[in-house]
């Protein structure tokens, strides 16, 4: 039986994954599927493969935020590139994200984090980043912060971040239909299609 949605898996400190964050509840309006928003930490998994993989590779992140650049503007979407980067505190991020997902606030504070980092060049993981998007949402920075960093917390993103590495999963953004995996932001239509079709088809995305 196919899963009734898609798996969004992301970690705050990828840049592709700005694009996904940016335009997925649009997507989900015109295609009428779920997505679940799963934050984990990628740093764990890279480094274990020892893959970064665009520090210190000046060619290679060039073409990324010009990259980055073009389907942003292909979206509709801001992107002041480039950004802050590497987000040296995603793991704060990402806590955040997991707290956020749990009390049914994190989409919101995962995209406000998203904007302050592309539009306002606030890297993701600092302040005032931090507290900037959660006042946003309208969460009181503090006492976030304090719950992100409990061990509690600490735990859900360790499980989640184990849930992508036993998934396969080596890259952020990626999308998961069952155990079917897509990796970036490009490969987003390609997974509707396989939600509904069992394949890849063209004009996946309507209804």
């Amino acid at each position: 039986m196919a899963p009734d949605h898609i798996d969004f898996w992301f970690t705050m400190g990828s840049t592709y994954s700005y694009l996904s964050a940016m335009r997925l509840p649009e997507v989900e309006r015109a295609s009428g599927i779920r997505f679940r928003w799963r934050p984990f930490h990628l740093l764990v998994i890279l480094q274990e493969m020892k893959h970064v993989p665009f520090a210190d590779k000046p060619t290679k992140s060039a073409y990324m935020w010009r990259d980055i650049e073009r389907r942003a503007a292909r979206y509709g979407i801001p992107a002041k590139v480039p950004a802050p980067y590497p987000a040296k505190a995603s793991i704060t991020a990402n806590l955040v994200a997991v707290l956020g997902m749990r009390e049914g606030w994190g989409v919101e504070f995962v995209r406000a984090a998203y904007r302050h980092w592309f539009v306002l060049g606030q890297e993701t993981g600092s302040e005032p980043n931090l507290s900037e998007s959660l006042r946003e949402i309208g969460r009181d920075p503090a006492q976030v912060l304090a719950a992100a960093d409990s061990a509690q917390t600490r735990e859900a993103l360790a499980a989640e971040t184990d849930a992508a590495r036993e998934l396969g999963i080596f890259g952020s953004p990626t999308f998961t239909v069952g155990r079917e995996l897509f990796w970036g932001d490009d490969r987003l239509e390609d997974a509707i299609s396989w939600h509904r079709h069992g394949a890849v088809q063209a004009g996946a995305v309507s209804r």
